[in-house]
């Protein structure tokens, strides 16, 4: 506890803008994305024991709304093309205050907040409602209750904002490392509609925040993904949130880097379930990395049975992506992890050049992916260089069958089922009309 304090007391703010100490060197950031709070969350012993620093909540700090079963027939319909009621509902303050408690109180999560500076933003269910922009009704009271259990100072301007971004700067002169946390969720537009995620009053602030003061690095923590769009290629299957839904957005936010100038930027994002690091080589002058990190507990393998893992994992392999790193340092062919995990940014400020590596860790604390590299190779250079192509390419660019195989090998796989159910049917339709004769015959 007496960390937590110490932080409170030496930090300043300022639009909001966090200073740290000049001789607090940071070198070890962890952070992680949705986690319910009514189950069990043994990841908390390997992130303790990674022993950060600095800890980042990228939103689905709690799951404060509300979840209907699926429902086909019945009076309350949650699905089908005779839905009737919505799958998800907005839970009351007094629900959602108990959720943060219940959240603030966990054993391993209080024992994280005496070692490390937590911070965080939010993403929807946390916000209040399942994928809500900027309609929800409830924002500004969810504000204050999420402020609250981020232990926010009362006279903080983050709480007289519209909207919980902000920004913190922690190290010394020279190797500092800014962090930049987004809010995609307060001004955003509905999805599909290709407008704004950020809002006026977000984009000139954070145009303000990368033309400030120079660090070393800056970490931009989206509850989104911001380099992958995998929903270009899994769609009309099912879809996920990501700036590459609002794509005017996305060009915005890698041009305003590209304008600023800025080395070092590096994106964190979570949301969508699984781990996975992408890259983009043509946003800036350098390559634009995103650690996505989801979930603390909740995870795609988590909600089906074991032995269907490798048939998931086979279909995370198959789906294309132009952004996905794919290396030797994967757990899994498809470079993605589909159970719980956290995120990790390890800095050596003594190597020559300085070094970063960016991982995604499982609930042990064992690395599942990674990526090391360097500050210089995150520098701005004078002339545009010539970046592999391998991710140029935007999804959404790629051809038509390439872009669409999943969808292709589901109808496959649905046609084939349907034909042997239907042949099947037939083999023992024939066999009892042949049996009915025979035995009319006799």
């Amino acid at each position: 506890m007496a960390t937590v304090l110490t932080w409170m007391v030496i930090a300043t703010a300022f639009s909001f803008s966090v200073a740290a100490p000049e001789e607090a060197l940071i070198s070890r950031i962890a952070f992680g994305s949705c986690a319910n709070q009514t189950s069990p969350q043994p990841i908390w012993d390997a992130i303790v024991n990674f022993k950060p620093q600095v800890f980042i909540w990228l939103g689905d700090n709690i799951y404060g709304d509300i979840r209907r079963p699926f429902k086909l027939f019945g009076n309350e319909r949650t699905i089908g093309p005779w839905k009737n009621v919505p799958r998800f509902v907005p839970s009351s303050v007094d629900e959602m205050q108990e959720k943060y408690k219940i959240a603030k109180k966990n054993h391993g999560y209080s024992r994280l907040r005496e070692i490390a500076k937590v911070i965080g933003t939010w993403d929807d269910h946390d916000y209040g409602l399942n994928d809500a922009g900027k309609e929800f009704k409830g924002k500004d009271t969810n504000q204050k209750l999420m402020l609250d259990f981020l232990d926010e100072p009362h006279d903080s301007p983050r709480r007289k904002q519209a909207g919980v971004y902000a920004s913190y700067t922690f190290g010394p002169e020279g190797r500092q490392i800014k962090v930049i946390l987004l809010d995609t969720r307060y001004h955003r537009d509905p999805l599909r509609s290709d407008g704004t995620i950020l809002g006026t009053a977000q984009w000139k602030w954070l145009e303000k925040e990368l033309n400030d003061q120079p660090s070393a690095i800056t970490i931009i923590g989206s509850s989104i993904q911001v380099v992958s769009n995998l929903s270009a290629c899994t769609g009309p299957l099912f879809y996920m949130e990501s700036w590459g839904r609002f794509p005017s957005d996305r060009k915005h936010l890698f041009n305003m880097i590209s304008d600023s100038k800025r080395d070092g930027v590096v994106f964190i994002s979570g949301d969508v379930h699984f781990g996975e690091i992408t890259r983009f080589d043509c946003g800036t002058t350098y390559p634009l990395y995103d650690i996505t990190s989801s979930g603390l507990t909740q995870a795609v393998e988590k909600v089906i049975p074991s032995f269907l893992h490798f048939g998931l994992r086979f279909l995370a392999w198959v789906t294309p992506t132009t952004m996905r790193v794919i290396n030797n340092n994967c757990k899994y062919k498809s470079c993605t992890y589909g159970q719980p995990n956290f995120g990790v940014i390890q800095v050596d400020w003594e190597a020559k050049p300085v070094s970063l590596r960016f991982e995604v860790r499982g609930v042990s604390g064992e690395v599942v992916n990674s990526v090391t590299t360097s500050l210089p190779d995150l520098k701005t250079k004078t002339k545009k260089t010539q970046l592999p192509q391998q991710h140029c390419n935007l999804e959404v660019d790629l051809p038509w069958l390439t872009r669409h195989r999943l969808a292709i090998l589901f109808s496959f796989f649905v046609t084939v089922l349907i034909v042997v159910q239907v042949g099947g049917l037939y083999v023992v339709i024939s066999l009892m009309v042949k049996c009915l004769r025979k035995c009319k015959l006799d």
